[in-house]
């Protein structure tokens, strides 16, 4: 009997994108939550940071009288949605003469993450920059466009990668940050531009938590302001090389409508949308008419913001009287958490009393000794949490 012959590659050739890309973060936590799960209380799911609120009236009436829809919306989005974008960003964002031409609505924004690499035309010997602790859609984004990924914070950092020799062809930046609420000053976008634009630089700065800033600095309800990449103070009121990717899914409770948008330089948002007209990128009708209401209405983002800093105040004295210390966490919807040990023994402290969060070591090496706590449990879930974890003050 003839030894069995060896079979082909089924693709001899191709290189599998996959083989690249790091196993998806979230299926490491599935001990941990089984655990949590397990409380007589159930799970206090404080990992994923999805919204749990109700998503405003005004933005369910938008889509339901946008209901009939019978033909194609249009990539580019409708010249009164760019103009509530625009108006949005003078209003909100401290940034006057943003051009609605460059506005580009999207699927969400972790699509925009993800593709933009590819979409700007990077590839191998290419380098994207992003926080050294960070979403980790940034570094996958980079792999899919086979270009290399690179932690990096500082001016000092991004110059010392580019003399050895890293050609960085995009900087991301991400403030408010994810996972640690970080907000960068004016002074320090500032600084970041002015490199990028001195390497021909293009610069996509990650805004999705501006209006859930705390503390009188950043909370606009005090008078503060969490400057944006486009606002005159950074950029010269200059937009040229600098996009800006925002969503409505936190502020407006829109995660499951995947309703956010690209702007700022018009060259490059045209470019961009040439290539997603080919791909078939498109916003759904419905959807681009609930983001216009969405952003034409603040009154609901006030109500959501104020829902958020009760469960933060709770979350913060619970955990601080357990004996963690909060870092950062100046913006957005977590709390950078640390006891000063590996963040999978701080997962299972809390899995134990049927608290689940992120470990920090999904963001980069950086955090392995904190954990990322979300502000996303509903009230009845966040008011279990100081007694569950009473017994660790």
């Amino acid at each position: 009997m003839s030894a069995p012959t060896q079979q082909p590659a089924r693709h001899p050739g191709r290189r599998r994108v996959g083989a690249s890309l790091p196993d998806f973060p979230w299926d490491s936590l599935a001990a941990a939550k089984a655990r949590a799960a397990a409380h007589p209380g159930g799970i206090v799911d404080l990992s994923v940071g999805t919204p749990v609120d109700p998503t405003p009236q005004v933005v369910a009436d938008a889509l339901r009288s946008a209901a009939d829809a019978p033909g194609y919306p249009q990539t580019y989005g409708t010249a009164p949605l760019r103009e509530a974008v625009a108006a949005w960003f003078a209003r909100r964002r401290g940034v006057p003469s943003l051009d609605p031409d460059g506005v580009l609505p999207t699927v969400g924004s972790k699509e925009l993450v993800a593709w933009l690499p590819f979409l700007l035309g990077l590839g191998e010997g290419d380098v994207v920059a992003h926080p050294s602790v960070a979403y980790p859609t940034y570094d996958v984004g980079a792999r899919l466009a086979r270009a290399t990924p690179l932690g990096a914070d500082t001016v000092e950092e991004l110059e010392a990668a580019w003399a050895a020799g890293a050609r960085v062809r995009l900087l991301w930046l991400n403030s408010p940050a994810n996972p640690t609420g970080a907000v960068r000053s004016a002074a320090e976008l500032a600084a970041l531009v002015a490199w990028a634009r001195a390497h021909d630089v293009v610069v996509a700065s990650d805004e999705c938590y501006a209006e859930l800033g705390w503390g009188p600095r950043h909370d606009t309800t005090a008078g503060g302001l969490v400057a944006s990449v486009l606002d005159p103070r950074v950029c010269g009121d200059d937009h040229t090389g600098l996009l800006v990717a925002y969503s409505t899914s936190k502020q407006s409770n829109l995660a499951g409508y995947r309703a956010a948008f690209l702007a700022g330089d018009v060259a490059l948002v045209r470019e961009l949308l040439e290539l997603r007209k080919h791909a078939g990128m498109i916003v759904p009708w419905p959807v681009q008419v609930a983001l216009r209401a969405a952003l034409s209405d603040d009154e609901h983002v006030a109500v959501q913001r104020e829902r958020y800093r009760a469960r933060r105040d709770t979350l913060r004295e619970a955990l601080q009287r357990a004996g963690f210390r909060i870092d950062a966490s100046e913006a957005g919807l977590y709390l950078w958490s640390t006891r000063d040990e590996p963040a999978r023994t701080t997962v299972d402290l809390l899995a134990d009393r049927g608290v689940l969060v992120a470990p920090g070591d999904f963001y980069g090496p950086p955090g392995a000794r904190h954990v990322r706590v979300a502000l996303t449990g509903s009230d009845e879930r966040v008011a279990q949490v100081p007694g569950r974890l009473a017994d660790l003050a």
